[in-house]
């Protein structure tokens, strides 16, 4: 199951999505005969309203950002002026363990030594799961529902996300950048469980690590009369975490067509990303 479409391959779908939306969402039901929440129809798409993950009361939190060093935004910044600042972790979290905090720390340091931390989109890089939806404060993610298979697409550089509707999960699935998601609809919501992801991505923009003993589990509902999207999130790595955590993710819909865009061009004029850089045309 490879992760991601070759550029050719997503240019010559690209003016074929518009009529493939209209075509695959409405009206689509579960093998069970119930009807299935519609997340594609109508140029919809999808942009995250919470710039970090929102805690779920009961459970141990996401990583915070550390409160001697408040993080600045550029929403913040345009208001008030004041110099918009990289995410420094809180460490005093308890529910991670030694070995992670170490990396964490390290990051903070480059951070507060004036240095520019890792970030998978300013990268161009795969986010991994959950950090996927992570992307869309900006540019906004795209559903594309046929029975057999959920795709989600990030319009910033068509990173992809495929699901597999209604199978369960490879014995040994070998571990990739977006691992192995199957899901499910119960009535109202997609439930999503992925599993198989390497550990070359971070959790969150706190650069918290993970292990391949990653689990995540979603789940897509709308909500607010189909306005919102809220995503339910379980996340379970037993060599990174104490304990297993959850968090909610809330997007607005807003209705337009899907904008090609390519990440990495002119990037590293003002600054090194470290972004890939292919050594010969892939085509």
């Amino acid at each position: 199951m490879p992760d991601f479409n070759s550029r050719q391959s997503l240019l010559a779908v690209g003016p074929l999505m518009g009529l493939v939306f209209a075509a695959a969402a409405p009206g689509l039901t579960a093998e069970q005969g119930r009807a299935t929440p519609d997340f594609s129809s109508g140029n919809t798409a999808w942009v995250l309203t919470n710039a970090e993950f929102i805690a779920v009361p009961g459970d141990p939190s996401p990583t915070r950002n550390d409160p001697a060093h408040p993080a600045i935004g550029n929403n913040a910044f345009r208001s008030s002026g004041a110099q918009p600042s990289f995410r420094v972790a809180d460490l005093a979290n308890p529910n991670i363990k030694p070995w992670a905090k170490e990396i964490m720390k390290r990051e903070n340091d480059k951070v507060l030594s004036g240095g520019m931390p890792f970030v998978a989109r300013s990268a161009c890089m795969p986010a991994g799961v959950p950090a996927f939806m992570g992307f869309a404060l900006v540019e906004p993610i795209y559903f594309l529902q046929t029975p057999k298979q959920v795709t989600m697409i990030f319009e910033g550089d068509a990173q992809v996300r495929r699901v597999y509707l209604d199978v369960p999960h490879s014995a040994n699935p070998k571990p990739t950048w977006y691992g192995e998601s199957v899901g499910l609809y119960e009535g109202d919501t997609l439930v999503v469980d992925t599993i198989g992801q390497n550990d070359k991505t971070f959790v969150d923009n706190y650069r918290t690590p993970h292990t391949e003993k990653l689990h995540v589990t979603e789940r897509y509902k709308l909500i607010d009369d189909g306005k919102t999207l809220e995503v339910a999130i379980r996340v379970e790595d037993p060599d990174t975490f104490n304990a297993p955590w959850s968090a909610i993710n809330r997007f607005r819909r807003i209705q337009r067509p899907m904008i090609e865009e390519a990440c990495a061009e002119n990037n590293t004029h003002l600054f090194d990303y470290h972004m890939p850089v292919a050594n010969r045309p892939d085509f």
